[in-house]
């Protein structure tokens, strides 16, 4: 026993309190005594007892009312009432107002010891799944989602104001800007915050395996299932499923997906049985959905399913003020991780930083961050340390347009690894298939070889 538990004992007859306390006192507990119930309220209004030993029939104030007003007082405490024989009754009345249980005299000392010990275990594990779950939110408080700038500001307003709610939460913002971070944010503070939190990146599978995956699947339903499979919807039952790039997924499976948000129902592939889901269910997307409904790429009832409560993530060219404030974050982060020191930036590469335009956002700069970490040799990061020093012709024309920015970086991207999609799609830290649709929208091409 790490701390000494406290047991009040609560008895008029002098020899049980005193033969209680010594015998307690030799197996580690700290012990008060109180002769009457009046006495030992004042002593609970004065500390905190974890276990009050409490006799039924006294004087003046009874056990049951003794009891009433221990946990009125301190609803944590646990009372364990001494009775006789002739009072049992009672003593098993009390249990109805709160009592833990009782005793009957004459008792063993032992019989005592394992109901206490009982006691102190149980709250013992009470107070440590209250410190887990704040752990839990500290993991993924807002301090995980690093910014002091305005726009982050209201970022954090609408988490707090919608974690608490079951809403359904669209988050928008481009990629790289921590849109999974929200939706854990919003899963921590919220009162499914101890259920599953099931991420699924709609935009990284094909569209009849992204079913599958979302509905799971029978045995024989299809060539290959040898044995049935739970679905995200059935694996986030009673948390929080997130669905990133919401924005890539088929007509179909939108369709599929609107049934489920109407229904909070869905069969399984191949199955026949009904699935009751009790999810909730944060979307995210970089693309303009209102843009794709116009196009007739998204339906139009599940844009407004989703977009229950919107949060939108500003890009990092848009708060360049979190930039140091990041760059500290990304710095002390690895420095854990690499085992290294950790360094301070140098004002020309802190420059540097700031004026970059970060067509990757926060996931750029902290890939770029971890490279200064890794090949930075002094005490500070210099600008040579950098990977955006050396691309002088983003620096220089400093395109305004997003899509240029964007166009000029998967081009050069593409070009330094020779056109390797799986390879370039890692770099750029997005799915195959949204690197696919970038280069057919920027109407990308690899040079012709020189025969």
């Amino acid at each position: 026993m790490g701390t000494k538990a406290k047991i009040l004992v609560v008895d008029d007859e002098y020899s049980v309190r005193e033969s209680l306390r010594d015998w307690l006192m030799e197996e580690g507990y700290e012990v008060g005594l109180a002769s009457s119930g009046e006495e030992a309220l004042k002593m609970v209004k004065e500390d905190f007892w974890q276990v009050v030993l409490l006799d039924l029939k006294m004087p003046g104030m009874d056990g049951v009312e003794t009891l009433k007003r221990i946990k009125d007082l301190e609803p944590e405490t646990e009372i364990i009432m001494i009775t006789a024989y002739a009072t049992i009754e009672s003593a098993v009345e009390a249990m109805k107002f709160g009592a833990y249980d009782y005793v009957i005299k004459p008792f063993e000392p032992e019989e005592v010891e394992l109901q206490i010990k009982k006691i102190i275990s149980h709250q013992e594990l009470v107070t440590e799944n209250v410190y887990l779950k704040e752990e839990l939110q500290k993991e993924y408080e807002f301090d995980q989602i690093i910014g002091q700038s305005k726009p982050m500001q209201r970022v954090y307003e609408l988490i707090a104001q919608v974690a608490p709610t079951d809403s359904t939460v669209l988050v928008t913002g481009e990629s790289g800007t921590g849109k999974e971070l929200v939706a854990r944010a919003i899963h921590a503070n919220s009162p499914r915050c101890y259920g599953p939190f099931v991420a699924v990146s709609c935009g990284a599978l094909p569209d009849t395996l992204l079913e599958s995956e979302l509905f799971g699947y029978e045995k024989g339903a299809f060539t290959g299932a040898d044995h049935s499979k739970k679905g995200r919807f059935e694996m986030a039952n009673g948390g929080t499923l997130f669905l990133d790039e919401i924005g890539d997924v088929s007509p179909k499976t939108q369709v599929d997906l609107l049934r489920v948000l109407q229904q909070r129902e869905f069969r399984r592939l191949g199955g026949h049985k009904v699935i009751e889901t009790d999810v909730r269910i944060i979307a995210a997307t970089n693309r303009d959905l209102i843009k794709a409904i116009g196009e007739k790429k998204f339906r139009e009832d599940l844009y407004y399913r989703l977009n229950v409560i919107s949060i939108h993530l500003p890009p990092l060219r848009e708060r360049k003020d979190d930039i140091p404030l990041l760059t500290r974050h990304f710095i002390k982060k690895f420095a854990i991780k690499l085992h290294k020191d950790q360094k301070t930036v140098s004002p020309s590469a802190m420059k540097l930083l700031k004026e970059y335009d970060w067509p990757g956002n926060v996931r750029e700069l902290e890939n770029v961050i971890e490279r200064a970490m890794v090949i930075g040799k002094g005490k500070s990061i210099q600008p040579e340390d950098l990977p955006i020093s050396c691309e002088p012709e983003i620096l220089k024309k400093r395109p305004r347009a997003l899509s240029e920015v964007e166009k000029l970086h998967i081009k050069s991207v593409l070009e330094e690894n020779d056109w390797n999609i799986s390879k370039c799609a890692r770099e750029l830290q997005i799915d195959r298939q949204t690197l696919y649709n970038k280069i057919k929208k920027y109407g990308l091409k690899p040079k012709k070889k020189k025969k």
